[in-house]
């Protein structure tokens, strides 16, 4: 099973990243088991999006951003399209590479001590750095399953080890409740795993390993199997975060500290392992997204090893390590990329819909009723999300 794995592992490692790890801790401690059901949704929506992205990929042998490009017909509309993509996709990415990097540096201080701290960010940056340039699908592939099976169990088991209240957990998966002040949680855990540049990245990293139409079976079972795993991973984070009573838990080192007195320093240990994981997988396919990204908008056709394609991501890298290692806080940055991602999403969502519905560009693999059903609703989701997310932002809400 573990051979056949392939982009949809990337997918899953690129939406558990310190974002999706805060975000979930904070709805465990904040409101329990209350708010699985909205992780639940995430996981379908994701799931219904990466399918479509995938199938796409396979049966156009394209990125994302080459087939809007070639359906849209005016100029000036692919232009300003593609434009608002590209700099969503960079300067967001770019923004968020130091979280990253600065979460794999919580795990390694949980796991290492905080005397050299300040190392930890080269040391990561580095190792993202070499993974990257060795310019290997083949290899990046292999480190990512490791990396995504050690961070889902490390999670699990500290889940475990928390031994929660089954018949209340079913509850909270199954019966959908907004508690109050909870309506934020709930867009952080949606907006957190229904991640734009997944999308682009998806649909360019199908076609680098699968030439035929007749792979898109195997294409379907690795975006489920590596969906439900990150779903997995998810959850047992909102479950682990519910076990604990103090309300000053701000990330997850601090829920580790928290369980530490009920369940020793494996707890510790567990989460930080998990951390490193999350934060590593993250800062690699962050700055890989921006670079087929890129590759797409100006039409390079460049492969991993081609110089355009490498600059684009060493410079997502380099920025991110930067931000981070010289307390240098892009507010102005971040608060653009806030607003372009809410953006981005439902656009691109759309523009998605559209083509898998064109019979010129994907035949007889369309989409159904229901898939299309499925994806206006998710479409209206992402709409509404964005919405409150650059309200939030510029302080009107």
């Amino acid at each position: 099973m573990f051979k056949k794995l392939g982009p949809g592992v990337l997918v899953a490692a690129a939406f558990i990243g310190p974002g999706t790890v805060t975000a979930c801790t904070l709805a465990g401690v904040d409101f329990g088991f209350s708010l699985l059901w909205a992780m639940l949704l995430s996981i379908i929506a994701t799931y219904i999006l990466q399918e479509m992205s995938a199938r796409l990929g396979i049966v156009t042998q394209k990125g994302l951003a080459d087939v809007i490009k070639q359906e849209l017909h005016n100029p000036w509309i692919r232009n300003g399209v593609i434009a608002l993509i590209f700099s969503a996709i960079i300067i967001g990415n770019a923004s968020y590479e130091a979280g990253n990097i600065g979460g794999a540096t919580m795990g390694m201080e949980a796991l290492f001590g905080i005397e050299y701290s300040k190392t930890y960010p080269f040391i990561l940056g580095g190792l993202a750095f070499i993974l990257l340039y060795l310019g290997s699908y083949k290899a990046l592939e292999k480190v990512f399953i490791v990396l995504v099976l050690i961070m889902s169990l490390s999670f699990v088991m500290t889940a475990v080890l928390t031994k929660p209240n089954m018949w209340e957990l079913i509850k909270g998966l199954v019966i959908p409740t907004v508690p109050e002040k909870g309506i934020l949680t709930i867009i952080a855990l949606v907006g957190t795993t229904v991640v734009p540049y997944n999308l682009f990245l998806h649909a360019a990293l199908v076609s680098e390993k699968w030439k035929s139409k007749e792979d898109l079976k195997l294409a379907k079972r690795d975006t489920l199997v590596s969906i439900i795993l990150g779903g997995l991973v998810s959850m047992s984070i909102i479950i682990s975060a519910s076990a604990i009573n103090s309300t000053e838990v701000n990330n997850v080192m601090d829920m580790a500290k928290a369980l530490e007195p009920l369940y020793g320093s494996a707890a510790l240990y567990f989460l930080g392992i998990g951390m490193f994981a999350a934060g590593v997988t993250s800062a690699i396919t962050a700055p890989l997204a921006a670079a087929y990204v890129a590759n797409s908008c100006f039409g390079w056709k460049a492969g991993l090893k081609d110089a355009k394609f490498r600059f684009i991501w060493i410079l997502i890298l380099v920025l991110g390590v930067l931000f981070l290692s010289f307390g240098i806080k892009p507010i102005e940055v971040i608060k653009f990329a806030q607003i372009t991602n809410g953006l981005l999403l439902p656009i691109i969502a759309v523009f998605l819909l559209w083509v898998v519905n064109r019979v010129g560009v994907m035949g007889i693999y369309k989409n159904t009723r229901m898939q299309n059903g499925i994806g206006l609703v998710i479409i209206l989701l992402s709409v509404l999300l964005g919405a409150k997310s650059i309200f939030s932002v510029i302080g009107l809400l």
